[in-house]
C-alpha cells in the first residue's frame, strides 16, 4: 500500500516542502481547499519532484466544470501523467456565503459536474465534438482555439470525495474512483461505505477492478509515549472539530454515538472547544482515528483497507504535530510491507 501525505505548504514554499515528503517516503502528495489555492502548489512542483499529485479535494460546486478541464488536462501535461483531480462538494453555508455560489442537492450536482469534466476531457483526446447538456450545466460549444489537443499522457483520473451512501454511490456510478472521508471508523467503511460502493457499480454495470478505492486515515503516531501522547492530543482537537458537524452524524451513529455528535454540535455553537475535546475520549479516539508507531499505525490501517479492491494507497494526515522524516519513512516502508490483519 502506498502512502499519500498533505503538502501543506503555499506556492511559493511547496517545492520545498514536497521534496521533503516524498523524500521522507512519501508516493503521492496531495492539497486541500484550506488558506491556499488547491491547485497553485501542485503546479509549483509538477514534474520536479517523484511524486503523483492530487487535490484532496478541489471544491467543485463554485467552479465551471470548464475551467476544472483546462487545470486538469494542465496538471496531467505538466506532471507527466501523475495528475489526480480529486472533487468534493462542501456544506451549503460554504458554497452560498464564503464562496458565493448557488447551491443545489449535492450529489445530483457533483454526478453532473463529474459527468461534464469527463466529457469536456473526452472531446480533446478524441477529437468528437462536445455535447453536454445537463440540468445545472451545459457545454456544447467548443471552437478550435480553444481545444488543447489530445493530452500525450492520457486523461487524468477524477475521484470523488464521499461519505453518505447517496455521494458514495454517485462516485462508484460516474467517477474513477472514491476518497473516503478521514472521519471514519472500521465499521462504517466496512458496513457503511462498502455497500454503497457496490451498488453503484452495480448499477452503472462497472467492474470493481475499474474503480479505485482511496482511504483517508488520521493518524498520531510517534515512537515513545510521550511523542504519541503528544500526537493524540492534536487528533482529539480534529476529532471534536468533525464530530460537532452533522455531516459526520453517519460515522458516530453506526457506533451508538449519535447522541455524543449533537452535544458536540450545541458547544461547538457556545465557543466551548476545552470541553469539546473533552468528550473525545480513548475509545472514539481509537475507533476513528490510528494511532502508535509507525508500525502499529501500518497495521492498523491494512486491518481497516487491507484486500478490499480498489484500495492501493491511503492518506495520512498528522493533524497538530509534525512527525520527524524517519517515522514518516517507517510508515511508508510498513505500509508497503504489511499484510493484512
Amino acid at each position: 500500500m502506498l502512502l499519500d501525505l498533505q503538502l501543506d505548504a503555499r506556492a511559493d514554499r511547496s517545492l520545498i516542502r514536497a521534496r521533503e515528503l516524498a523524500g521522507a517516503g512519501a508516493a503521492g502528495l496531495f492539497t486541500f481547499e484550506g488558506p491556499h489555492d488547491v491547485f497553485l502548489p501542485l503546479a509549483a512542483v509538477a514534474g520536479r519532484v517523484d511524486a503523483d499529485l492530487m487535490t484532496n479535494v478541489a471544491i467543485a460546486m463554485p467552479r465551471s466544470p470548464m475551467h476544472l478541464a483546462h487545470t486538469a488536462w494542465d496538471l496531467q501535461l505538466m506532471s507527466g501523467g501523475r495528475f489526480r483531480l480529486g472533487l468534493g462538494s462542501q456544506i451549503r453555508p460554504h458554497i452560498e456565503k464564503r464562496y458565493g455560489a448557488r447551491w443545489s442537492p449535492p450529489a445530483a450536482r457533483m454526478r453532473e459536474i463529474v459527468l461534464a469534466v469527463s466529457a469536456i476531457l473526452r472531446s480533446w483526446q478524441d477529437g468528437t465534438r462536445l455535447e453536454f447538456r445537463g440540468e445545472h450545466t451545459t457545454h456544447t460549444l467548443m471552437p478550435p482555439t480553444f481545444v488543447p489537443g489530445p493530452n500525450p499522457f492520457g486523461l487524468p483520473p477524477i475521484l470523488l470525495g464521499a461519505l453518505g451512501p447517496l455521494m458514495t454511490r454517485t462516485a462508484a456510478e460516474v467517477a474513477d474512483g472514491l476518497l473516503v472521508m478521514p472521519f471514519h471508523s472500521h465499521r462504517h467503511f466496512h458496513e457503511r461505505t462498502l455497500p454503497a460502493v457496490a451498488e453503484g457499480l452495480a448499477r452503472a454495470g462497472r467492474p470493481a477492478a475499474d474503480f479505485a478505492v482511496h482511504p483517508q486515515a488520521i493518524v498520531a503516531m510517534g515512537r515513545t509515549d510521550a511523542e504519541v501522547s503528544g500526537a493524540r492530543a492534536g487528533v482529539r482537537a480534529l476529532l471534536a472539530f468533525y464530530g460537532s458537524t452533522p455531516s459526520y452524524l453517519p460515522v458516530l451513529e453506526v457506533e451508538g454515538w449519535a447522541d455524543l455528535q449533537l452535544e458536540l454540535n450545541r458547544l461547538s455553537k457556545t465557543g466551548d472547544i476545552a470541553a469539546m475535546v473533552a468528550l473525545v475520549d480513548d475509545t472514539m479516539l481509537d475507533t476513528i482515528a490510528v494511532a502508535g508507531t509507525p508500525e502499529q499505525c501500518a497495521a492498523e490501517i491494512h486491518r481497516r483497507f487491507g484486500g478490499v479492491p480498489g484500495v492501493d494507497r491511503v492518506c495520512c494526515y498528522f493533524p497538530g504535530y509534525d512527525p520527524p522524516a524517519d517515522q514518516v519513512a517507517a510508515l511508508a516502508a510498513a505500509l508497503g510491507t504489511s499484510v493484512t490483519a
